[in-house]
């Protein structure tokens, strides 16, 4: 593939945008033109959108596709850490450095990649069955889908709210003991690639925290989150003045020193609670912290 600066315009309406470009573009398959939007390649009406947006009569779709454009996600044997499995779901707990969804730039060695290696069934599903995300140097706990009706169904659970997420995170400063975080977040004004809080327009975002242990510069906090944002924990806690360790995105350089220098941003999802989409029994996941914070921690306790 090695196009650029197409575009077309909608006829009729009601069509999902990454559905529309598969129809209109067939020898780019479904799969990748989500990757391209992800990759934020593709713009309707002039900005960056959602590969499930749903667009009108009128709508203006433009796209560019690099020379190399990511092709189909094959089968990789990558180690899976998985905490449960059934014939509906499969509940893992991410590595940090991994990222969930292939793009331009992140082509293999993704979740994606090593779910299709690990059962046929996830070849044949929506996105491998994943119905939420976490970023690429979040580690913890996630579930997947392993049929279209289970996907359907953790899906509509994600969107009415009906999970319970927490996380861990060691962050900069000393927080007060808990709060209750409600902003709006979406795009950066000026630096598109981050989230921000802003003052009107976004989505509204709920966090709920507490502090859990205070070392000399930093704090373990447990974070549950009513809503799934973008970003949201990174976001909230700078927003907050207390960014999570390691952020190079969200926080700033420090001159405080820790025992070691993280390589990537200190936030686990450590649990997950979810009502099983066949049997309707609530179950609840725990995912043990990756040596990398674990080690951070037990050095921080030594001080």
């Amino acid at each position: 593939m090695n196009e650029s600066n197409q575009s077309l315009s909608v006829g009729a309406g009601g069509q999902r945008l990454d559905v529309f470009l598969a129809v209109a573009v067939p020898e780019v398959s479904r799969s990748q033109w989500k990757g391209l939007i992800q990759g934020d390649l593709v713009q309707v009406n002039g900005a960056r959108c959602k590969p499930n947006r749903t667009l009108k009569a009128g709508d203006e779709v433009c796209w560019s596709i690099p020379a190399g454009a990511p092709a189909e996600p094959q089968p990789e044997n990558i180690p899976l850490d998985i905490l449960f499995e059934d014939d509906a779901v499969l509940v893992l707990n991410k590595a940090p450095g991994r990222v969930v969804h292939p793009a331009v730039g992140n082509e293999s060695g993704t979740l994606v990649n090593g779910l299709l290696f690990q059962a046929p069934i996830f070849q044949e599903l929506e996105r491998a069955g994943i119905v939420h995300r976490l970023d690429k140097g979040t580690s913890g706990v996630m579930v997947v889908a392993k049929s279209d009706a289970a996907m359907a169904e953790l899906q509509r659970q994600f969107k009415a709210r009906e999970t319970e997420k927490e996380y861990l995170a060691l962050v900069w400063g000393h927080p007060p003991p808990s709060g209750r975080i409600e902003t709006l977040i979406g795009r950066h004004p000026k630096r598109r690639q981050k989230q921000a809080v802003l003052g009107e327009g976004g989505r509204k975002a709920i966090s709920n925290f507490r502090v859990l242990e205070r070392f000399n510069e930093v704090s373990l906090v447990q974070v549950a989150i009513e809503t799934g944002r973008t970003h949201q924990i990174r976001v909230h806690m700078t927003h907050l003045g207390h960014p999570v360790v390691g952020d190079t995105v969200y926080g700033r350089a420090r001159k405080n020193r820790l025992p070691v220098v993280p390589e990537r941003q200190m936030l686990h999802a450590a649990r997950l609670m979810f009502t099983h989409p066949t049997t309707g029994k609530r179950l609840s996941f725990e995912a043990p912290l990756f040596d990398d914070m674990c080690h951070l921690l037990e050095l921080l306790r030594e001080e």
